[in-house]
Order: C-alpha cells, then structure tokens, then sequence
C-alpha cells in the first residue's frame, strides 16, 4: 500500500502557505502521483487525510463546521483521483477523527476507511479502558480498519495496540521509528532498520495485519520492514479484560474533598477579599492582610495571576502558603497568557495536589501591555478553554480525553470560576462568552466591580436563560478618593465610574470624607443587591483590607 503526500493538503492547514485555493489540484495530483507508481507495482493507493492542525472549539478557535467543510473539500478531491481507500491519520482529537470519517461516509461512500487514533504511550493511561472505549467507537462509526500511528517507537507501539485491539476488526499500526532528537530544528532519529523491522514483526504477531512506519522511516526502514514481515502469520487479537477503579470517580461525586468554599457556595452569603500582590520575595503584607481577614470571618481572598501583565509570585504557589499559614482559603486566578495547553494542565494537576482548589480561570492581559512587552503571549486556550480542562479532570480526564491516572483519587476536586464584566462595551459578546463559560461547567461567576442596581439587576436578567446553578459573587470597589475615581474611569480598561458617585465624593471636603463616602456608596449598593446575589467580591483598595470588613459589617 502506498500513501498519498496529502496529510495536510487541507485548506485549513494550506492557508499558512497561502495555497488554500489549490486544495482540489494538491490532492488530485498527489493520488495521480501515487497511481503512476502504483501500477506499475500492483500497489494499493491509500489517499491520505489528516488533521487541520487546529483544536476544535472551545479549546480551539476551529469550528465544527469550518473543519467539516474543509474536509467534505479535500475527501472528495481524492476520491475524483479514484484511490483505493481513505487512511485517515495522525488524529489527535476523537471528535474531529469522527467529523473526518463522518465527511468520508457522505462525500465517499464506496471508500474503505482506514482510521488510525494517535495516542500518548502512558503505562498508567493504557490500564484503563481509555484505548479500547475509542476502537469501539471507531468501529461503532463503520470504519473497515482501525489503527494508530506517530508519536511513539515501534517497541512501545506494541503495548498500544494491545490495549487498544478488539477481535473482529483489522488492526493498522504506523509508529514512528523512535524519539527524534531536535538539533537546530531538524529531527535526527537513531533506530536502525534492522531494530525496526524486528520490533514491526512482533507487532503483527500481536495482531496487526496493516503494518508500516511513520516518522522518521527511510526507504531502507520500510524495504527491512517489508522483508522481516514476508511470510509472517498475523496474530490473534486477544481483548484482555482491564478492571477500572471507578470507585475512584465516586470521591469526587461525594464532595469529600472539595474546598470549603465550594461547599459553603449556595448555602450562605459568602464573602471574598482580593488581597494586594506586592513585586518581588517579600510576601508579609499579604500574610498579615489574610490572617487579618481570616480572623475577622471573611470566607476565602482572592490571589490575581501576573494581572496587567506584571510580574508576580506564581498565584498557586502563593495560595497554597496563604492557605497553610494564615487559616483562609484562596480563589486562585489562572491565567492562560504565560502557559501553553501542556503547562496549565501540569499548574491544574499541582494545584490539586497542593490542595489549591478554588480557580478562576481568566484568559490574561496581553503581555504586551506588561512589564515585558517583547514577550509571547501564548494563549492555546483561553478561559473558556480553561474552565473545559477543570471539568474534565474533574471527571478524571486531561483536555483530550486522557485518564488521569494514579494519585491519591484519580480525578481533581476544583471549584471551577470565571469573570464577568457587566459594563462591557460589546455585552452580546460578554454574554456570549459568559454562556459558554456556564456551559463548558463554570460554577461560579465574579464579576467587575459595578456601582449601581439597575446594573445589576440589567446583568441577573441577561444570563437567567443559561446560569442554571452557577452562583453570582458581585465584584465591589469601594472608592478612596475622587482622584481614586478618575483614575479608575480614564486609565483602567473595563472601569466605569457613574458621574454621581464622582460628584458625590467629590462634595466631601477631605481625603478622610471621601474615603468615609465611598465605604457609604458600597454599603448601601450591596445592602439593595444582596437580594439578587451569592456573595461580594470586595477589591479594596492599597491593601485597606479594612474598608472591605467595615462594608460588610455595615450590611450584616
């Protein structure tokens, strides 16, 4: 069998080379290429599909209809080239596997689908059910052969696919040769043909009758290849049974291990203080600022990730010393600018080992704005991307659908938040954005400081339809000073100060009036609002932790 060299020939993955116009002439041509040598060799010309290279929604900017769409286009430019059969590979994400194979079904009926799952080799993760769950939804799509290539050696290849085979279906497996190593950007690899071949064979011995290489094979790997197999007697797939600890799941479901604040959401009026992060080591301000509110019976503070994108201490690292040394449970801030989709997860996974487990997730300011501007935004994900990987390891999976295996409970504990700006300038997007949030498994929203009721009230309407159980924390910023005010209003993105504040502060005669009025104009907001909502979101201002106490004890 012989591949075609159109695994990217998608128009998605072509735009970076501008030739997205061309997806009918590259995958025409790349079958008729293939079909000029295999005439002559009485081969079998598998055209080949991969992935868009994009992730689908939301952790991905890629819609489901955009990569359906760009599928439908390149599939039926290679059945036009008349292949053999459609070898769908290299697929990361089950779900858009399924959108291929589903195109493949409608613009090519008459084409046997070959379709390979890449997997992570994972000793742990191949113990579950995981492998076996996707061949049976594979075959469950009506493929003719199941498989999986890339990404590990042949010799590991060996305990995928037994975990991964089931009886009755044929068995594909391409690995790459070995682990590359990267020198200036080139992928050097190691393992000989000879290494190959003998490691290939014992693959179809376990089974597999479609055998081959992926990256990293020469002409030689695959001729060793192709000789060690000569004659080979293809094994019989034997589906070995594999015990799931599901009573693992069961911890989670039970609530033992959730944070306090997650159990009290819904049951009282919770309350939440953002504390001040200073710059640098030195972090007694903030200790003494939550032992300070602790005592005085404020439920959990607030601990912000590099905001404005400012250098800080990591916010998990400071929330788990805050919770061990001062007695007060943090919402920890995660921001998606500084790590890729690999960095959060890992953040997420210490962070639940570390019993840090109240995180809000917030897609992060540009570092652009920041302290240094040259660096590189990453954002693989943004919030809504974030909320999306909390849930899923709640329910035991990493973003792609892999367990998370070991560990003392095999899933993580996380009360999952997000933000919310009532004031946005584009509020259909807000909403929009908020909905997803909710139904990706926001539980709980925190919101921008706002001033007045109507807002508010504006704000509880717009998300009735979607918000479900998710509880409402109202953001409140009691203001210092006039100039505090103007300085909010002008300089800071997202800040709306109303003009009856600015001048009811601004009658006050002394710096010590105006800080009294603005701990009065939040009293009497939050005493109106508290109907409508869970609990305050206090931001008080150069660490006057006070200010947020008095507020509170003034609305009881």
């Amino acid at each position: 069998m012989l591949e075609t060299n159109t695994e990217h020939a998608n128009c998605i993955h072509l735009a970076h080379s501008r030739s997205s116009d061309k997806v009918y002439e590259i995958n025409r041509k790349g079958v008729w290429l293939a079909r000029t040598v295999a005439n002559e060799n009485d081969l079998i010309v598998a055209a080949t599909v991969g992935p868009t290279g994009k992730y689908l929604h939301p952790l991905g900017k890629a819609r489901e209809g955009e990569v359906r769409n760009a599928y439908d286009e390149q599939i039926a430019a290679l059945a036009d080239g008349r292949p053999d059969v459609l070898l769908l590979k290299s697929f990361i994400e089950l779900r858009e596997l399924e959108i291929a194979v589903r195109a493949a079904k409608e613009v090519a009926p008459n084409l046997p689908i070959i379709a390979q799952k890449t997997f992570p080799e994972d000793g742990a993760l191949l113990a579950t059910d995981y492998a076996r769950k996707i061949a049976e939804r594979l075959i469950e799509l009506g493929v003719t052969v199941i498989g999986t290539n890339g990404t590990v050696g042949p010799q590991r290849m060996l305990s995928i696919i037994k975990a991964f085979a089931v009886p009755g279906i044929p068995i594909s497996a391409q690995p790459d040769i070995g682990i590359p190593t990267l020198i200036d950007g080139k992928a050097i690899y190691n393992a000989t043909p000879d290494y190959v071949a003998a490691s290939c064979r014992r693959l179809v011995e376990a089974g597999v009758s479609i055998i081959g290489a992926c990256g990293g094979a020469s002409p030689e790997h695959i001729r060793a290849i192709a000789e060690a197999v000569k004659g080979a007697k293809v094994g019989t797939i034997e589906a070995s049974e594999i015990k799931v600890k599901s009573e693992r799941i069961q911890v989670a479901i039970n609530g033992e291990h959730f944070s306090g604040f997650k159990k009290k959401l819904g049951q009282k009026f919770l309350t939440s203080v953002e504390l001040d992060i200073p710059r640098g080591l030195d972090m007694s301000s903030v200790f003494e600022g939550a032992q300070y509110l602790a005592k005085e019976g404020i439920d959990a503070v607030n601990i912000s990730d590099g905001a404005r994108a400012r250098l800080r201490v990591s916010s998990i690292a400071l929330s788990q010393m805050i919770q061990n040394k001062c007695g007060i449970e943090a919402i920890t801030h995660l921001a998606c600018r500084d790590r890729n989709m690999v960095g959060l997860q890992s953040e997420l996974l210490g962070a639940e080992m570390t019993g840090v487990r109240n995180i809000l997730a917030v897609t992060g300011d540009p570092a652009q704005i920041g302290d240094y501007p040259y660096a590189t935004s990453v954002y693989d994900i943004d919030a809504i991307g974030l909320i999306r990987a909390l849930s899923s390891m709640n329910t035991g999976c990493d973003l792609m659908g892999n367990p998370i295996a070991g560990g003392e409970f095999g899933t993580t504990h996380f009360l999952i938040g997000c933000g919310a700006n009532p004031v946005a300038d584009d509020m259909e997007r807000e909403i929009d954005r908020l909905h997803q949030k909710i139904r990706e498994g926001c539980e709980v929203i925190f919101t921008q400081p706002i001033f007045e009721m109507h807002v508010v009230e504006r704000f509880v309407e717009l998300i009735k339809p979607f918000r479900g159980n998710a509880k409402l924390m109202l953001g409140i910023l009691p203001l210092r000073s006039v100039r505090h005010a103007e300085f909010l209003h002008y300089e800071v993105p997202g800040m709306e100060i109303p003009t009856w504040i600015h001048d009811r502060l601004a009658k006050q005669s002394s710096t010590e009036a105006q800080s009294e009025e603005g701990i009065a104009i939040c009293t009497e907001f939050l005493r109106d609002a508290k109907r409508l909502i869970d609990g305050a979101y206090l931001m008080p201002p150069f660490k006057k932790y006070s200010m947020a106490v008095e507020i509170l004890q003034r609305v009881g």
